[in-house]
């Protein structure tokens, strides 16, 4: 019988990398325009692989408009193979429901054109996900094809002990979950077909080098060959290239063809046991070098973009949008699905992850800046239909009422704040400048806050202030006027997920609050709940009360030195740590009330300002990064970090929020915090995942640093405590023994990869903030708890000022009802086809429990998938590790 040889026509399609995202753009015009020519000229052609991603074809019909029935007979007759996914994206980088927003998305622009490849599809990512068999089972996917994070054996086919090292480019791969899919390694990389020879001699050499290759792994009889490589070119003569194989090589039959008919061909004749990876593959067994995890924290600032704009979206808009639903019958999709496809055009890995060519990382700031605007004007009208119908009517006449939304998925208290407009004096009243003077001579009154049952609530209340400000009716033109306000800042306690409260400003004195968060002139915050210490090194020291326990040496900031690149880290030889314990250190009090305690802690290390010149000829030079002999220079700048310790009088969450003008280059700047607790394992948050991972690299490990990538946390413990740090935005982190090292800056000069590109504004200069906080639990199983309060912390309150009325929706409400605590939501949003209620959420932990969700007294009706088709009815019980999407009754 003879081996069967799948030929698969394919342009790996990076929107944008080494070069500016219209210079692939302009190249992707004229592929499109060969490979259409092509598909109607040569009929022998079988089909096109458009690399997963619909946006291509967006990308290609913006400069191409009268190209589409063309586009549409080749996706018609199956010789242009589209979807299933909008973009390819890095799954590690971008959040879980931008990761399912891609598939739905994904799937919904393929089945608009016709009929999408079932396989997921994750040739380039840098690693991938462990909970993508659930995923991909959840989209009706059955297979996943990617080209890292398992390493092929090749020897014989031999069977090693390795968890992450596969006999055969064929294998099962089985999430967390137990589900289990059909895995595709491009074990020869998804280039291993690339420009077939059409002449005979070069055709001999070429064959029987890519047959033996492609053997060395294959399970089957069954060969894949992919025909094509990042933006290449269509080949024109592919079909001459494979009748003369099949004349050479008689023993072979090779056919052009497409996924489709080699998945079902492969899978038919697979050997009973091709062995089976498990969870998360990101190259775990081998030397540590090029897992591309360094990518999480080169330029920073896209991540923590990155971050924002999906909480406005996924934590804010769509919750607010999908209430305020109940009053409007409206749904806003159109401009949900504008601000989704822009946000994810920057979701590619070579965009996201920040390893491309300067000009490409600024295009996407306004994208970022594009969604983010879109999401915040969503969620203010949203906002404004809901509070116009809450029933305020049992607030005073002439006072301020104003409603606070929670739309994280965790219980929050803290602090709320609001600016509260008292009078307005407009253009067309009296000039500008007149009545600012007319506010401004107004005697100046006292207010406290009340809530709807008139209680007083704990309030800090500014001065009053004047500012101009402007309407935008929808019926008439813009309103200017000058404003009197006060900003008011409320104590929150235990306001439950998806609810909001109202409250309301009154004129008249109260008693002023008693009490202070801050002691001994700033070195020491303390709450009911846990006591901060500034260390006479400059370090910190947390005790938490209930607990018992104290920690020790906490906010140590670290700073090396990097000659590497965007993609990898690499630390100078012999580079020894600079420490902010080994620098003078000053505290100031900012902020000193009974609801929060706010301090300033300034270090001022002294650095050097670069790597040698030498570094810059072996950038030049192209010399491997691991060989460079670069050092750092001798010369020293003043590196400032300036740190503001939040604590308010309820959490027992400490929040940091680091700022520094970074002047320096070639450098790496991290902040430790050291638990105490030796584990063999620990936990951070991944893609609908809390991911336990080994504290140890394997024993293959050759790269002195081992990277990981985080979201919202990272967490240490053993049996009688543990220590849970979390972020916003700062995607990168390492276990060092004891120690959770999170990275706040890696500031580097070149791309890297594949030659010499400089990406100076990689050094990222300049000014930046990082935000990120500290929590320690007792057993293990309260640690759930601040994995959710670090989730919750990067979903701020929404407030929204109101007048005295009635209206429908009551004073004080809670939208859904949630009782389990490790149920995380990802999801709140109204579905497109019938406006249906969606809640998706998964399990943080490796244990079933009961899921209690409950929306006006009534239980959800049904299950769906990741496309929110139904999959069955309702079912109370939250699986291991499950990913769960509910459509909510109504």
């Amino acid at each position: 019988m003879k081996k069967k040889v799948y030929i698969i026509s394919h342009s790996h399609w990076d929107r944008e990398w080494y070069m500016a995202y219209e210079q692939h753009h302009m190249r992707l015009v004229q592929l499109m325009d060969d490979l259409l020519d092509l598909i109607e000229h040569d009929p022998e052609f079988h089909s096109f692989h458009l690399d997963g991603q619909t946006i291509i074809l967006d990308d290609y019909l913006q400069v191409r408009p009268e190209r589409k029935a063309a586009v549409q007979r080749a996706i018609a007759s199956g010789k242009l193979q589209i979807g299933p996914f909008y973009i390819l994206q890095d799954d590690f980088l971008i959040s879980s429901e931008s990761n399912a927003r891609n598939m739905l998305i994904g799937m919904e622009e393929s089945k608009k054109w016709g009929t999408p490849v079932m396989l997921g599809y994750f040739p380039d990512t840098f690693g991938n996900m462990g909970q993508t068999p659930q995923m991909m089972k959840q989209a009706n996917l059955a297979a996943a094809a990617f080209g890292r994070g398992v390493k092929p054996i090749g020897f014989d086919n031999e069977v090693l002990e390795d968890r992450y090292t596969s006999q055969y480019s064929e294998m099962n791969w089985q999430g967390p979950d137990g589900t289990e899919i059909f895995g595709l390694l491009f074990a020869n990389w998804y280039s291993n077909g690339n420009e077939i020879p059409a002449e005979e001699t070069a055709a001999k050499a070429f064959w029987d080098q890519k047959l033996a290759d492609a053997e060395k792994y294959a399970s089957t009889d069954h060969l894949l060959m992919m025909n094509g490589v990042d933006h290449q070119p269509v080949q024109k003569d592919i079909s001459k290239a494979i009748t003369l194989a099949n004349k050479l090589y008689p023993n072979y039959e090779f056919v052009h063809s497409s996924f489709a008919e080699y998945l079902e061909a492969v899978q038919a004749d697979l050997p009973e046991e091709i062995g089976q990876v498990t969870g998360e593959l990101t190259s775990q067994e081998t030397d540590g070098w090029f897992t591309l995890a360094n990518t999480s924290s080169a330029r920073v600032y896209l991540k923590q973009w990155n971050t924002k704009v999906s909480r406005q979206l996924e934590n804010i808009t769509e919750p607010l949008a999908s209430m305020a639903f109940e009053v409007t019958g409206e749904y806003p999709h159109d401009q949900l699905d504008y601000a989704w496809k822009t946000l994810m055009q920057n979701h590619p890995h070579d965009s996201i992850c920040g390893c491309s060519v300067d000009e490409v990382h600024r295009e996407m700031l306004p994208r970022f800046e594009k969604a983010n605007e879109v999401g915040k004007y969503l969620a203010e009208e949203a906002a404004e239909q809901l509070v116009s119908t809450i029933d305020t009517s049992e607030f005073p006449e002439g006072s301020y009422p104003f409603i606070v939304f929670n739309t994280a998925s965790a219980a929050k208290s803290g602090t709320a704040q609001v600016d509260l407009e008292l009078k307005r004096i407009t253009f067309q009243e009296q000039y500008p400048s007149d009545g600012y003077e007319t506010l401004a001579q107004e005697a100046k009154k006292q207010y406290h806050v009340i809530n709807q049952s008139g209680q007083t609530i704990p309030a800090v209340i500014s001065e009053e202030r004047i500012r101009f400000d402007y309407d935008l009716p929808k019926d008439r033109f813009r309103i200017p006027y000058m404003e009197k306000y006060v900003t008011v800042t409320i104590d929150v306690k235990d306001l439950p997920p998806f609810s909001w409260e109202s409250f309301s400003l009154v004129e008249g004195a109260v008693d002023a609050m008693e009490g202070s968060l801050i002691k001994e002139e700033g070195r020491v915050l303390e709450n009911g709940q846990v006591k901060v210490t500034i260390a006479g090194d400059g370090s910190i020291s947390l005790t938490d009360k209930e607990l018992g326990r104290t920690v020790n040496n906490l906010l140590i900031f670290e700073d090396v030195g990097d000659i590497a690149n965007e993609y990898i880290f690499k630390q100078p030889e012999n580079d020894q740590a600079i420490l902010s314990t080994s620098f003078d250190h000053r505290v100031e009090v900012l902020e000193d009330t009974p609801l929060t305690g706010k301090i300033r802690l300034v270090h001022e290390l002294k650095i050097p300002q670069a790597a040698e010149d030498l570094l810059a000829l072996e950038q030049q030079m192209v010399v491997d990064f691991r060989k460079r002999k670069a050092q750092r220079s001798e010369k020293r700048i003043s590196f400032i970090l300036t740190t503001e310790i939040t604590l308010d009088n309820h959490n027992r969450r400490v929040n940091f929020e680091t700022r520094v003008n970074n002047q320096a280059k070639d450098h790496r700047l991290r902040v430790l915090f050291p638990t105490m607790i030796t584990a063999d394992t620990h936990e951070a948050d991944s893609i609908y995942e809390t991911v336990v991972r080994p504290t140890k690299p394997s024993k293959h490990w050759e790269n002195p640093a081992n990277p990981q990538h985080q979201h919202a946390f990272v967490n240490l413990h053993n049996q009688q405590y543990g220590l849970t740090v979390s972020n916003f935005g700062l995607n990168e982190y390492e276990i060092i023994d004891d120690t959770i090292a999170l990275t706040l800056l890696r500031s580097v000069g070149e791309m890297g990869d594949w030659g010499y590109f400089p990406t100076p504004e990689a050094q990222c200069l300049g000014e930046h903030t990082f935000s990120f906080g500290v929590e320690l639990h007792g057993d293990p199983a309260s640690r759930y708890q601040t994995y959710k309060q670090a989730h919750s912390a990067q979903v701020p309150l929404t407030t929204r000022q109101t007048n005295v009325h009635s209206g429908l929706l009551k004073a004080k409400y809670n939208y859904l009802v949630l009782e389990e605590d490790r149920f995380e939501v990802t999801t709140l949003k109204r579905r497109k086809e019938d406006e249906a209620l969606i809640l998706r959420g998964y399990n943080l932990s490796d244990q079933a429990t009961d899921l209690f969700v409950e929306k006006a007294g009534q239980a959800p009706t049904y299950q769906l998938n990741l496309l929110e088709e139904r999959c069955g009815e309702f079912e109370a019980t939250l699986q291991p590790y499950e990913i769960k999407t509910l459509e909510m009754k109504e």
